[in-house]
């Protein structure tokens, strides 16, 4: 009894403890309220700032404070200079920036790079720059388009590409000189691409995208590095128009694409510190310049390596991993990689395809409607597809150390992508029809790394067929 009447008294006492604490947070804030009822705006940011300075820890402000201070800009939609300047700092420190401002323009700097921001009195977005290293500020007009949008989720996106980009391991010294290697190798990728092409099919740009030496070159500029778009399945886009480089970004099904740009490495390598294409040019049987060897030109020896960075990460069989590393005698880091069958990466990357498909005794079951309301089902034994040579992994760049690696390293990838369309055009539905009737059942196993049979009943009849199909591409031998 004396129990029971100890616990109602301490619960008594703890919700008058708790409400005396409520009373005394409301009075805080009223006090809140009328202490700042007479201040700006502007009075309010400075304290945010204020306090995201004292807070920060290895130049990385507190994420509470930077939360605060989105909110606040969120709630102010209407331009002016210090609600500008106040949200590119803010995006600057996020990414480790420096940031400083003139009257009316504002610099986002790194080491290797900066951004230079105009502001018209108004807070509105005059002119964006980008500088590198030793070299004068251009425009960039899709920095310029996402900041006068006010879309500043995409230009903190954008940001951190950009900071990526530059971000180059070493001391100032080794930076400047991995610059440099780098440019060398985009103005030699930018030759090759320049060749006349010996298929008449490299006329259009959806031809250079998948037949190109190096694909279709998108020239590196100081906001974006040299891109590479180099595959696109033949039965989707336009066949003869042209795309500027936003559509081709854009464009879906999404083009798949590379950046070329410099990574850190385990290990040293030489890289170029010139160009690597013989001077007067020339051309051997195949149609590809004469190129020397990096012990014949000046070179670094240095603890980095050129990367292509895929975009998006393409799913990649271990043994196409593996004659990437024959090609550029450079190991591929694979410590890091999640392995999975072919199918469950696909899978994995295609939110439409899992949302049809069913597990049924160990085996995938996808129903793929058709474009003319007919209906396929495509049935994947699992025990079949967690062979070795189905084994593959997600990669998202490919090393490697001079200019002559990438055609065949582009190559072996288009072939993987080739692999990868077919497969997917099992797991994808194309649409929707309520009415859909089932056509005709397929069960589909792998023969080899590029080959696979697909097994149905053949219409109107009591037989099986079996159908193999080879994945080649044209210029894989």
């Amino acid at each position: 009894m004396l129990s029971t009447l100890k616990c109602s008294v301490d619960s008594s006492m703890k919700k008058q403890e708790l409400a005396a604490n409520v009373l005394k947070g409301n009075a805080r804030i009223s006090k809140l309220h009328s202490k700042f009822a007479e201040k700006s705006w502007n009075h309010t940011f400075q304290l945010v700032r204020r306090c995201m300075e004292k807070s920060r820890v290895k130049s990385k402000p507190c994420e509470l404070f930077v939360r605060t201070l989105e909110r606040l800009q969120g709630v102010l939609q209407a331009p002016s200079m210090n609600n500008m300047k106040s949200r590119l700092e803010m995006m600057a420190k996020q990414q480790g920036m420096g940031f400083h401002f003139t009257e009316a323009t504002c610099y986002l700097t790194a080491d290797l790079f900066y951004l230079e921001v105009l502001l018209l009195p108004s807070g509105e977005v005059q002119e964006v720059k980008v500088a590198s290293h030793g070299e004068h500020p251009v425009p960039s007009n899709s920095i310029l388009h996402l900041l006068r949008s006010n879309n500043f989720a995409d230009f903190s996106v954008r940001l951190g590409e950009l900071f990526a980009q530059y971000n180059i391991p070493g001391d100032n010294e080794t930076k400047s000189k991995l610059l440099t290697s780098l440019k060398y190798l985009w103005k030699d990728l930018q030759q090759i691409s320049d060749l006349p092409n010996e298929l008449k099919v490299c006329e259009t740009q959806m031809g250079l995208i998948n037949d190109g030496r190096v694909g279709f070159l998108m020239a590196g500029e100081q906001d974006y590095p040299l891109s590479l778009y180099f595959y696109i399945s033949p039965n989707d886009g336009p066949k003869n128009s042209d795309l500027s480089f936003k559509e081709l970004s854009e464009f879906k099904p999404a083009v798949q694409a590379t950046q070329v740009t410099i990574g850190v490495s385990d290990v040293t390598h030489k890289l170029q510190m010139t160009s690597v294409i013989s001077q007067p040019l020339w051309l051997d049987n195949q149609g590809c310049p004469a190129v020397f060897e990096l012990s014949e030109v000046p070179n670094e020896m240095v603890s980095a390596w050129f990367l292509l960075r895929l975009k998006p990460p393409i799913p990649v069989l271990s043994s196409f991993i593996e004659r990437v590393g024959q090609i550029t005698d450079v190991t591929v880091p694979v410590s890091d990689l999640q392995w999975a069958p072919l199918p469950k990466l696909l899978i994995k990357g295609s939110a439409s395809a899992s949302s049809l498909s069913e597990p049924l005794d160990k085996q995938e079951i996808f129903t793929v409607l058709l474009p003319d309301t007919g209906m396929h089902t495509y049935i994947l034994p699992e025990t079949a597809w967690v062979a070795p040579t189905q084994r593959a992994a997600l990669m998202d760049s490919v090393p490697f150390t001079h200019p002559a690696h990438v055609s065949a390293i582009l190559e072996l990838l288009r072939h993987q992508c080739a692999v990868n369309t077919l497969l997917s055009s099992c797991l994808t539905p194309r649409s929707t029809s309520p009415a859909s009737v089932c056509d005709l059942h397929f069960e589909v196993r792998p023969e080899s790394t590029t080959s696979i049979s697909v097994t149905f009943n053949e219409p109107h009849t009591d037989s099986l067929a079996v159908y193999h199909l080879q994945i080649v591409w044209s210029r894989i031998t």
